[in-house]
């Protein structure tokens, strides 16, 4: 008859063996299932698949036609409106013939719209659009200038507007390469097409073969399975060790606490931050620390995660630690099921934050020195707007006294005026216009450093072929060079930017009045950190660099008025708009010899542009 200890020892055997037994079949069962989803589910998948890539490719048939039909639509409505046109010129026409004259101008911007739309997808397809648009939109100028020219009995100038219509802007060719590139791109998508089917068989093939063996796979890893099983049971025993290992080497304090708060594991650093003993187990939290976790609120907190599942998050409270500091932790909690039995566990993490709440006490620190500042920056602000008011309205009442006086004065004396009093007059009169132009482009600098940026996206080439025409309609009679390059688009304000230019622009005209010939160059290229770096360089006057720590400040002119004309003011707006966005501004020159003025601008978002 066996010993007791050997009735149990074949129980515990016979179980085990079960376990795996049950735990094979279920894993063969598993597999013949995976096995036949395989079977059914892969060719209805391929299968599927090749029914959308028809659908889609039947689509882009239907798709290519429609663009085309629409093409030859635009094109339609183009050629019977210019007919309707010359039915008109010649007398032949009606109510009827009119509307068909206008109808292109009522219904081509729509279909090109719409034909826009439907080749979004296609980069090429919207360049080909564009040059479309651009010549029906030429044609129809032309056609609508004919009819107003036929409106007004003008029948040679219309017959010559359609005539110019027809010779300037060619629409065929590009009708003609829209309708080439969509039977190309249907070429190519067909094309497509008849691979994916061809691989949709391929795969077909390869899945009856890959099918049998799956099910040969099976087979052959069921019986390996019990092997692996020890292997893994084997592996899973070593990660618990490693586990275990790696518990007590992380230097963050972790304990585990059963439902009485009695520890149940801790690792190094919280035996070492509380003066534990690691290997004694079922120790109360409560006596934990000398005193440090004696705290009833927390014990309480603790409690209610363990009895209601409850989650405790960031529980910030001083400790007084066995090395006698004072420590500024953070606690977080939850409860776990242990594996071997029914009662919860808690598990408890503590985080020495010390170091991070004397950071945030000088934050806050330097936060309430910054509110400072920002007030006394908000009063520094209302100063300069009371000044700005100042400017605007009580300077202004004396200046025009002065003028109006003067005015007065000169009419009052008349033909008694001698030429010394007449020079003091035109001296006083000239003197209160000067101070009245300073006074306006003061307050425009003031406002520059105050407004707002409308920030939007910003055509440079644009705003500095504005400016050239604004700085030549003065100086027509001079010869001037002008060698522009390719300028990037910028993310700024637009007008801020464009005062800029014509700044910039004015000056180089200005500054070359006395060459024979006058060369401005305008350029751009790519800075160290990615900046955008223009430069406006001309061969006139120049400066001495010695001075150009002045150039750039309000009323700092670097020639006299005689002989360059001007209020000093320019400068200091570009400087003031180019910091604003985020750049900067300098220059470098040669007396006699021109001078070269350079700005900077981010090529991203002004993310730090200045407010």
């Amino acid at each position: 008859m066996p010993e007791c200890g050997d009735v149990s020892s074949i129980k515990v055997f016979n179980a085990s063996f079960h376990m795996k037994i049950t735990d094979i079949t279920n894993w063969r069962v598993g597999g013949l299932l995976f096995a036949m989803l395989i079977i059914v589910g892969l060719p209805y998948v391929v299968t599927l698949a090749n029914t959308r890539d028809s659908q889609t490719a039947t689509g882009w048939v239907a798709h290519s036609n429609a663009i085309k039909a629409l093409t030859f639509q635009i094109a339609y409505e183009m050629r019977s409106s210019e007919a309707a046109s010359y039915r008109l010129l010649v007398g032949d026409g009606n109510e009827l013939t009119r509307k068909r004259a206008n109808q292109a101008s009522g219904e081509v911007p729509s279909m090109l719209r719409q034909l826009r739309v439907m080749t979004r997808d296609n980069p090429d397809q919207q360049i080909q659009i564009g040059a479309l648009e651009t010549d029906i939109n030429g044609r129809m100028a032309l056609m609508n200038q004919a009819l107003s020219r036929l409106q007004q009995a003008d029948a040679p100038g219309a017959r010559q507007s359609l005539r110019d219509a027809g010779d300037l802007f060619k629409m065929n060719t590009q009708v003609s390469a829209i309708v080439q590139n969509e039977d190309n791109l249907l070429q190519v998508r067909q094309k497509a097409a008849g691979q994916k089917a061809m691989n949709g068989r391929i795969v077909l093939s390869v899945t009856a073969l890959a099918q049998l063996l799956l099910l040969a796979i099976i087979v052959i890893a069921s019986e390996r399975q019990i092997g692996r099983r020890e292997v893994a049971e084997t592996r899973e025993n070593r990660a618990v060790q490693r586990s275990q290992l790696i518990l007590q080497a992380v230097r963050e304090p972790i304990a585990l606490f059963d439902g009485n708060l009695h520890s149940l594991l801790v690792n190094t650093a919280f035996s070492e931050l509380y003066g534990l003993d690691p290997q004694q187990r079922a120790q109360p939290l409560a006596q934990m620390g000398e005193g440090a976790w004696s705290d009833s609120a927390l014990l309480q907190r603790l409690t209610d995660v363990l009895l209601r599942d409850r989650e405790l998050w960031d529980y910030d409270m001083i400790q007084r630690t066995v090395d006698g500091v004072d420590r500024h932790v953070v606690i977080n909690a939850r409860r776990l099921q242990q594996r071997e039995t029914d009662a919860p566990a808690l598990l408890l993490t503590v985080s020495d934050v010390t170091v991070r709440a004397l950071a945030e006490q000088k934050v806050n620190e330097l936060n309430r020195q910054l509110e400072g500042k920002v007030t006394q920056i908000s009063d520094v602000n209302r100063e300069l707007e009371a000044f700005s008011y100042s400017v605007s309205h009580d300077l202004r009442a004396p200046l025009r006294h002065i003028a109006g006086f003067s005015r007065k004065l000169e009419h009052h004396l008349a033909e008694h005026v001698d030429v010394k009093a007449a020079h003091y007059l035109e001296v006083i009169s000239g003197s209160a216009q000067r101070m009245a132009v300073l006074i306006d482009d003061l307050l425009v600098f003031s406002r520059l450093g105050r407004g707002a940026l409308r920030l939007q996206a910003v055509d440079m080439q644009s705003l500095v072929d504005e400016a050239r025409g604004l700085a030549e309609s003065g100086v027509q009679e001079r010869r001037i060079i002008w060698t522009v390059a390719p300028l990037p688009m910028v993310i700024g304000d637009e007008n801020m930017l464009r005062t800029v230019w014509q700044n910039l622009l004015g000056n180089a005209v200005k500054y070359t009045g006395h060459c024979e010939v006058a060369r401005i160059e305008v350029s751009t290229q790519q800075g160290r950190n990615g900046d955008y770096e223009f430069t406006v360089a001309d061969n006139g006057a120049g400066f001495d660099m010695q001075y150009a720590d002045k150039l750039f400040g309000v009323f700092q002119r670097l020639h006299r008025a005689s002989e360059f004309p001007g209020n000093g003011i320019g400068l200091a707006n570009v400087r003031r708009i180019v910091v604003r966005h985020g750049g900067r501004v300098w220059a470098d020159a040669e007396l006699g010899k021109g001078a070269r003025f350079h700005f900077s601008l981010p090529a991203t978002d002004l993310a730090g542009a200045h407010n």
